[in-house]
């Protein structure tokens, strides 16, 4: 007979990891500390849009849902940057034919909790909060909407509870348990872009929308609805900041400034401002990720702010390589979790610092000259040399390697377009006996 298995936490990365350890027979008991998302509505001003991009549908091919999940989703083939004056600029994320997806969180949370409970041999526990757990003897407390308390039994726990995990909570009390949580000065809040007639979409449905402004900015995701979830990134104090900001005066005077072309697109800025919480920002790390037979997965063992669009693309490919894992070394649990912190936390390294360098990017550089002719010079490398040259975003959103390897290569593509910037070698791209040595060189 099969190991039990109990998962804390139902978000995204729970449920995926239900469903991947029902399919190879093991008894999974998932417990979420909310109601059942298929009952009610997703919490009001939390629901970020995601960009499910390769990784993440890599993970959702394994459980037969990735079709599924993109007949709802909304391609998105580059970044359409809106200037003050309401000029636009358009950045391809890649070469023909490659874009990130437009999903709701809620509705893929919903489809992956569906099916984890098509299966007999998994158990949903809605409403359950985990507020201890034990690590010498694989027990946890659940305590449910009426305070009933209770202690689940396991021979595995898997934490996936999120950014305020109580699985982690307890394993940062062992010995050499290391742990940094970091806050972006800047919080968010969801606003709307509504649609246009019949559902349509009021400005280009197959983008990124960016209105960088330098120390702020706002995005815009698509949603099948014709409407558009826009996050508004802003520091907490200063000039203009969320300090500033108290009265209908001040949030009408501000986006007339900042965002006159998006106004008459969201009649419901100013009570949406108002009325949807302030979320905030961090980046957390953690060492080890296993603890006996203990293991986080997903945020609850990396959180990573959402500017590269990867904080679910990793986390689902935390459960897609620890089932290939599993399919490996099973029965062997010890190697099997070691395994898994060993292949992800580098890596899980690597794309937190590389969404904190993307922030930089996305609010500051994206308008700038310079930083458009960098995008230009690689955009024309992707095209003229694909065999030898990838950017690190394709590395990143449109292919498997690991993210470590996309950091790394990251700096030499950098050195590379440097060189060429500085040389003004920009309309020699298409000439391959100098090009070709040159990638060589500084990708080798």
């Amino acid at each position: 007979m099969k190991e039990k298995i109990a998962i804390i936490g139902g978000g995204l990365s729970g449920s995926l990891l239900a469903i991947c350890l029902a399919k190879r027979g093991f008894t999974v008991d998932l417990f979420e500390r909310r109601g059942d998302i298929r009952k009610g509505q997703a919490e009001a001003g939390r629901s970020i849009n995601l960009a499910l991009s390769t990784r993440g549908i890599d993970a959702l091919e394994k459980v037969g849902l990735a079709d599924k999940v993109l007949n709802d989703a909304i391609p998105m083939n580059g970044r359409m940057m809106h200037s003050t004056q309401g000029e636009l600029t358009y950045q391809p994320y890649g070469k023909q034919g490659q874009y990130i997806n437009s999903v709701s969180r809620s509705l893929l949370n919903i489809k992956l909790l569906e099916l984890a409970d098509a299966y007999e041999n998994v158990n949903l526990y809605f409403k359950h909060k985990c507020t201890d757990v034990n690590l010498n003897t694989n027990t946890a407390v659940l305590v449910d909407e009426n305070s009933n308390s209770k202690t689940i039994t396991a021979d595995i726990i898997f934490g996936s509870d999120g950014a305020w995990s109580a699985v982690r909570n307890e394993m940062q009390k062992t010995n050499r348990f290391t742990y940094s949580q970091t806050y972006e000065n800047y919080g968010y809040k969801e606003l709307e872009i509504v649609p246009g007639p019949n559902s349509s979409f009021q400005i280009e449905e197959n983008a990124l929308h960016i209105w960088p402004r330098g120390e702020f900015m706002m995005i815009a995701l698509p949603n099948p609805g014709g409407n558009f979830t826009c996050t508004l990134f802003l520091p907490y104090e200063g000039p203009n900041s969320f300090e500033t900001l108290k009265t209908d005066e001040t949030v009408e005077a501000f986006f007339k400034q900042y965002f006159a072309d998006a106004i008459s697109l969201m009649p419901n800025y100013i009570e949406d401002f108002k009325t949807n919480p302030t979320g905030s920002l961090a980046t957390i790390r953690c060492n080890p990720w296993v603890h006996k037979h203990f293991a986080l997965i997903g945020d609850a063992a990396h959180g990573v702010i959402p500017f590269y669009g990867q904080g679910m693309n990793c986390s689902f490919e935390d459960v897609k390589e620890l089932d290939e894992i599993i399919e490996a070394h099973y029965p062997n649990w010890d190697n099997i979790l070691q395994l898994y912190q060993e292949a992800r936390i580098k890596n899980a390294n690597a794309i937190a610092d590389l969404a904190c360098k993307n922030f930089v990017e996305m609010r500051d550089l994206v308008g700038r000259p310079e930083f458009m002719r960098f995008k230009k010079i690689e955009h024309d490398l992707c095209e003229y040399y694909p065999d030898l040259y990838k950017s690190q975003y394709e590395l990143v959103s449109f292919a498997k390697t690991s993210y470590k390897y996309a950091q790394d290569m990251g700096y030499k593509n950098e050195a590379l377009i440097a060189h060429i910037m500085q040389n003004n070698l920009d309309k020699d791209l298409q000439n391959a006996e100098r090009i070709k040595p040159l990638i060589q060189q500084y990708i080798a």
